[in-house]
């Protein structure tokens, strides 16, 4: 059966697509063009077209998924509620036992990123942007007198820092520590960082 003759940015975002699902399978290390190639029946030379080296796709493939997961953050975010419930929303999509998927993406961008400069650029703008979000929708909250919180971007950077390292602990050790317990973490920090206590855990999702 013939291929559908695709447009360049349709088909770049194939091969990003198909790049990621390989690099997920198989790791950064060990993924090679003729994966990607193979994964979608084209030639090695089609893809090397669109990016010219196997760090380019790697690179472009790592910024095509964190422009992903920020656009659903900014859905998240720009719900019309509350600023605490938007928060919520956003911190238990993010969290390792929420919907959100691709840790195991991610914690392969985080090692690889400490020899590849270009991922490390990606991953970077992806940490800054993420916090710059929370912290934005939780100076919302404190102008809005929904929560205490001196230092919006503090809070910003704590909260994500225990998500990521709750990540690798679900990822990459099994039974290291239970998806309740960990949510129970996570709800039990944006409690503190909020001045809200025990509240936060039990109020009911809208």
């Amino acid at each position: 059966m013939a291929r559908v003759r695709l447009g360049v940015a349709e088909r770049r975002e194939e091969l990003l697509r198909a790049a990621i699902e390989q690099i997920e399978a198989r790791g950064v290390a060990a993924v090679r063009i003729a994966d990607v190639a193979s994964a979608l029946g084209v030639s090695n030379a089609l893809v090397l077209y669109h990016f010219s080296t196997k760090e380019r796709l790697v690179a472009d493939a790592f910024a095509f998924a964190a422009e992903g997961d920020l656009a659903h953050l900014r859905k998240l975010l720009g719900r019309r509620t509350t600023a605490l419930r938007r928060l919520r929303s956003a911190v238990r999509w993010y969290a390792p036992t929420g919907p959100a998927k691709g840790w195991r993406l991610w914690i392969e961008a985080w090692a690889v990123s400490l020899r590849e400069p270009a991922l490390r650029d990606v991953a970077r703008d992806l940490d800054r942007r993420w916090k710059a979000a929370l912290a934005e929708v939780i100076a919302e909250g404190v102008a809005a007198g929904e929560f205490r919180c001196p230092d919006p971007a503090g809070t910003a950077l704590r909260l994500t820092a225990l998500l990521d390292g709750l990540a690798v602990q679900l990822t990459s050790y099994d039974g290291a520590v239970s998806r309740a317990r960990a949510q129970e973490w996570v709800e039990e920090a944006l409690g503190r960082e909020l001045g809200l206590g025990a509240r936060t855990s039990s109020a009911p999702e809208r």
